[in-house]
């Protein structure tokens, strides 16, 4: 089956260094994502898991157009960038909903939440009266009663805003909703609420979900498949059973260590390094536990440890004990056109 997201060697380069740092010899760039490649099918969800600074986010505001790409290619629904790009990126506005980490600071004080629900419908030219409907039927889409059209951002909870960002993210019924980190912040009870809401919408629409989250015991729950970030690249990517159940690369089995794996621990050293000075060879291996000389020397190469199971390690882990997450409230379960 054709996947409805493509993504194929993308790469994303910052401006680095200020004027004197240049003349100092300082990089004028920086590397933030090296060659990531996923996909995505449609009515699946991919999480994408890794430390802060790992790359998760700008990889998902690259795949929507928010961030440019240095190279690479991006396709969704078999329209590719590498074509009319003008025809590609309103595709894309019109095709890709996002979720922003911060749901009080993506809506602006001074809108009534229907006018920000609908701002995207108002951009793409539907009328006001339409636009007054629909307000109303993203509303009930997402469990929230008629009156809250007239409300401001500061009039509801926490909650409430994610609410209102999922809504505002299906305004175009788009194929594809970008959340980012949508359960930061939130007690389990309203998490549990939440995540409910998303998978039904996706039953109800098969609408696909890019998921990042450093959350891992949410990613268990809704996730088909994991891809596990470091330092701007994927290290390992699964279907999401097999990764807590054999998970392959050091870096993924301290993840889940912390989050109460089993088997031995494998502890993190130090922090993740500077993006301005990516170490040599195994770019993890200055904090891996199990890093010998080749480790310093060359780049891991990618190799599979299981069906749709790649990983880049020399010498991948094959632990016999799974991984246990911290629980959430009861999510409902994916129904099995969802399953892999």
């Amino acid at each position: 089956m054709t996947p409805l997201l493509e993504v194929n060697d993308l790469v994303v380069r910052y401006p680095a260094a200020s004027l004197f740092g240049r003349l100092r010899g300082e990089a004028r760039e920086v590397t933030v994502l090296d060659g990531v490649s996923l996909t995505l099918g449609q009515g699946e969800t991919l999480g994408l898991v890794g430390e802060s600074g790992s790359g998760k986010t700008t990889l998902g505001r690259a795949i929507g157009g928010m961030t440019p790409m240095a190279s690479g290619s991006v396709t969704l629904a078999g329209l590719s960038a590498t074509g009319d790009r003008d025809v590609f990126w309103g595709e894309m506005r019109r095709n890709v909903g996002f979720m922003f980490q911060d749901p009080m600071a993506a809506l602006d004080p001074r809108m009534r939440l229907a006018a920000s629900i609908t701002e995207p419908l108002a951009v793409h030219g539907v009328g006001r009266a339409e636009r007054r409907r629909r307000a109303g039927e993203l509303l009930a889409e997402v469990g929230l009663s008629a009156d809250f059209d007239e409300r401001f951002p500061h009039q509801i909870s926490g909650g409430q805003a994610r609410r209102v960002t999922v809504a505002r993210a299906l305004s175009l019924r788009p194929k594809l909703v970008i959340a980012d980190e949508p359960t930061a912040g939130l007690d389990l009870s309203v998490q549990g609420e939440l995540l409910n809401l998303l998978n039904a919408i996706q039953v109800a629409t098969s609408v696909s979900f890019l998921f990042i989250t450093h959350n891992l015991a949410v990613a268990r729950h809704v996730t088909d498949r994991v891809a596990v970030m470091y330092l701007g690249r994927i290290v390992e990517s699964a279907r999401t059973a097999d990764l807590f159940a054999q998970p392959g690369h050091p870096y993924t089995r301290a993840l889940l260590s912390a989050h109460g794996g089993a088997g031995a621990a494998i502890k993190l050293k130090g922090e993740i390094p500077s993006l301005k000075r990516r170490p040599p060879g195994c770019e993890f291996h200055t904090r891996c536990p199990l890093a010998v000389d080749i480790c310093r020397r060359e780049a891991p190469a990618e190799q599979l440890i299981g069906p749709q199971h790649p990983v880049r390690c020399h010498f991948p882990l094959a632990p016999a004990g799974g991984a246990h997450s911290a629980p959430l409230p009861p999510v409902l379960p994916k129904t099995a056109r969802n399953q892999p």
